[in-house]
């Protein structure tokens, strides 16, 4: 017998469960991004701490592009980043693109994950993906690849790393 729950159980509410889960971590994360850190980088390759903490704040906004849009195409788009000026501006740009993320999930059926999503530059398709395939692999594991980075730059700064999926060398309990 079919419970209202599971009538209710979509593709989408498994999302909200991870991203909820997840976006502890990365606000933990975000939270030790020390202003006067913003600039930091561990090599002339890599992004600054604060460019890299940005861009993980502002990636959780790909939820809502990819959940409401059909795809992106940078040759139209501005690709200025967004420029904090404190840790509370990052946080709160980052609690701004999460709340937008669960409205956008909540909104979308299993039959909208199924469509097609593409990340393309003019005429030069990068991807062209289901929006479920988009969120899970482009979007969430890219969220998560990129704080995992960021867990780095604060160890290089000697700033104690939050437990993620355990604890850290800086946080015996969870």
């Amino acid at each position: 017998m079919e419970t209202a729950a599971a009538k209710t159980y979509n593709m989408a509410m498994a999302l909200i469960g991870e991203l909820t889960h997840e976006a502890q971590s990365t606000r933990k994360i975000l939270e030790r991004v020390p202003v006067e850190k913003f600039l930091y980088k561990p090599h002339d390759k890599s992004m600054t701490m604060g460019r890299l903490a940005v861009h993980v704040a502002e990636m959780i906004d790909w939820v809502s592009e990819t959940c409401n849009k059909d795809g992106i195409d940078f040759a139209t788009m501005d690709m200025t980043p967004y420029s904090p000026k404190s840790n509370d501006e990052l946080l709160a740009y980052f609690d701004k693109n999460l709340n937008a993320a669960f409205e956008s999930l909540k909104s979308t059926s299993d039959e909208a994950m199924m469509e097609t999503w593409t990340m393309r530059s003019g005429e030069q398709v990068y991807m062209a993906e289901s929006k479920i395939v988009t969120l899970r692999g482009m979007v969430f594991n890219h969220i998560w690849h990129h704080r995992g980075q960021l867990s780095v730059y604060l160890r290089l700064n000697d700033i104690p790393v939050p437990s993620i999926y355990g604890p850290s060398a800086d946080e015996g309990q969870m």
